[in-house]
């Protein structure tokens, strides 16, 4: 017998993701630090005698969506994986029906089976649901590479770069959270080009946690004692993931982006011996430089077709669909 519930705290969350995390977004830990950012949860549990699976979500005007924000690369299922996980997780998508007309989930990935596996237990549970690619997600696969081998496979402007500016910047790549660097961070985030951080207190946070837990890799690079980049990764699973960068353009012809950025490269490469760097979500063009293959992430648009609330936007994307294809 399976048994569907609802509860408003993360804190449910503690025991069942703490043997299954793979990734930083997929911990209880995570969860709570977006709870604490004012995102109010909705987290949806289906569990029988044997195991348990979850989906982690926020709801607004009848609308589910999952809860996270512009942190979070990627958000899935917490499911045991096989039949178990996917009968549990069916029976979650089956109650969400009672409590609202439109379930959209994203950004999902699809190379672990994430994306079909939820669309699977949406459309058994009556949804009509529709998978499209929503962002682009840049990796590296290290393939046993040193620094040094994957360096030389980088187009030749980006070596002629580094060569010709190292030397113009200090860098320092830390393994532990460091009060005085990360102010240094974000002034230089506060004065670069990127649009304002949307919670920094939640970053900060983040960072604190994964420095006392080893993960953290705090990058600063300097010119004449001047702090004028900085970078905020992490390392797990054999993972390296890349989550904040910046530079001061007023320094801008001293590349010291580029110089710390491959500081980062050779620490996680050499020393950390990850087989993967993640560069998360969005198709900026110079993620193409440092890495070698692209994915997809994915929204699952989930409508229910006995509620009168989805039938304009089920025909609206019956329209979309019935319209031709434009030719090449």
């Amino acid at each position: 017998m399976i048994e569907a519930r609802y509860h408003d705290s993360v804190n449910v969350l503690q025991a069942l993701t703490a043997s299954r995390s793979t990734a930083p977004f997929d911990r209880a830990e995570w969860f709570a630090l977006l709870a604490a950012t004012g995102l109010v949860p909705l987290i949806a549990i289906a569990s029988d005698a044997d195991n348990a699976a979850a989906l982690a979500l926020t709801e607004t005007g009848g609308r589910i969506a999952p809860l996270r924000n512009w942190y979070s690369f990627t958000w899935r299922e917490l499911a045991p994986e096989g039949a178990a996980g996917d009968r549990l997780l069916e029976a979650i998508a089956r109650q969400l029906r009672s409590r609202g007309h439109r379930v959209t989930l994203e950004p999902v990935p699809g190379e672990d089976g994430s994306a079909d596996r939820l669309a699977r237990a949406f459309r058994a549970a009556g949804w009509t649901v529709a998978v499209e690619p929503c962002d682009i997600n840049h990796i590296l696969p290290v393939k046993g590479r040193s620094f040094a081998e994957y360096w030389e496979s980088r187009p030749g402007q980006l070596r002629t770069t580094l060569k010709r500016k190292a030397k113009k910047v200090d860098v320092e790549v830390l393994t532990h959270f460091d009060a005085g660097v990360w102010a240094d961070y974000e002034a230089i985030y506060a004065a670069s080009w990127k649009p304002a951080e949307d919670q920094p207190a939640m970053l900060r946070a983040f960072a604190e946690a994964e420095g006392k837990a080893g993960r953290l890799r705090l990058g600063i690079a300097r010119a004449e004692g001047v702090a004028v980049a900085a970078q905020c990764w992490t390392v797990e699973n054999s993972i390296a993931y890349i989550h904040k960068l910046a530079h001061l353009e007023s320094h801008k012809p001293l590349s010291a982006g580029t110089t710390l950025t491959a500081a980062l490269f050779a620490h996680v490469i050499d020393t950390d011996r990850v087989d993967l760097v993640d560069f998360g979500t969005g198709d900026q063009s110079y993620k193409a430089d440092w890495m070698e293959e692209v994915r997809s992430r994915f929204c699952i648009d989930c409508l229910d077709p006995a509620q009168p609330k989805s039938w304009p936007a089920l025909a609206k994307r019956m329209i979309r669909r019935a319209r031709p294809q434009a030719r090449p």
